[in-house]
């Protein structure tokens, strides 16, 4: 089992964007995927929940909400068979926070906009997952994904030469498209749609992908009495 973990403290960089798209990707491969909505938004959840029963099952946990009925860890638990775990995390989430978020993801993903505000915030996202995080860029777990892009642009521009100082892999540069409003309207991820539609924009998630399927260095963290936090959903309660 996978856990991919979309993560930026800056509000409306396209988190929900990535998290449902990969997971309804999953879903037609047959993975099943289970999506946790961190996000008090609740727009992945919403996401869920227009989708038909004829597609591809998604299982969702909403983790934004509380339930004071059973364990948190109850709650939080994955189903067996799942094959991927997409988390997608709340905007502003603190440094401290970070660790715990972070520490038995497999793959982690920093989707950032084209914006002088975006930049600025990603820099500090970055800085706080490399020193307070831990996460080390030998282990080939981190990558940023510059989102809702329009090329030839000043702002685009300045965001590519940022990016190159950070040392920390550009994955993929996803365009502004109309496309994902109308997936998020529809319940549909981009590989449901039509293919002639889409077939620009399927060319940046082909990239995106490839990265997730490519091994990482990461070593699980051991909790007490020697159990991988990976195997437990204590690690997001």
């Amino acid at each position: 089992m996978q856990r991919i973990v979309v993560l930026n403290p800056k509000g409306g960089s396209g988190k929900t964007t990535i998290a449902i798209n990969l997971a309804s990707y999953y879903a037609l491969r047959g993975e099943r995927p289970t999506l946790m909505d961190f996000d008090p938004q609740g727009s992945a959840s919403r996401w869920v929940r227009k989708r038909q029963a004829s597609q591809a099952p998604i299982h969702l946990i909403n983790a934004h909400e509380k339930d004071s009925r059973v364990t948190r860890a109850f709650q939080l638990r994955i189903p067996d068979g799942t094959g991927r775990v997409i988390v997608d995390t709340p905007a502003a989430i603190g440094a401290t926070e970070m660790p715990e978020l972070t520490a038995s993801a497999d793959k982690i993903l920093v989707p950032v906009l084209p914006s002088d505000i975006d930049i600025h915030a990603c820099a500090r996202c970055i800085t706080s997952l490399l020193l307070v995080a831990k996460v080390k860029r030998a282990d080939n777990r981190l990558a940023i994904i510059a989102n809702r892009v329009r090329r030839n642009t000043r702002m685009y521009q300045s965001l590519t030469r940022f990016l190159g100082t950070l040392d920390i892999p550009i994955i993929a540069t996803i365009r502004d498209s109309q496309n994902y409003v109308r997936g998020a309207e529809l319940g549909l991820g981009l590989h449901e749609m039509k293919h002639y539609q889409v077939s620009e924009d399927l060319e940046a998630w082909a990239q995106v992908l490839a990265w997730l399927d490519e091994p990482s260095g990461h070593a699980a963290a051991v909790g007490p009495g020697g159990q991988s936090v990976a195997d437990g959903p204590a690690l997001f309660a």
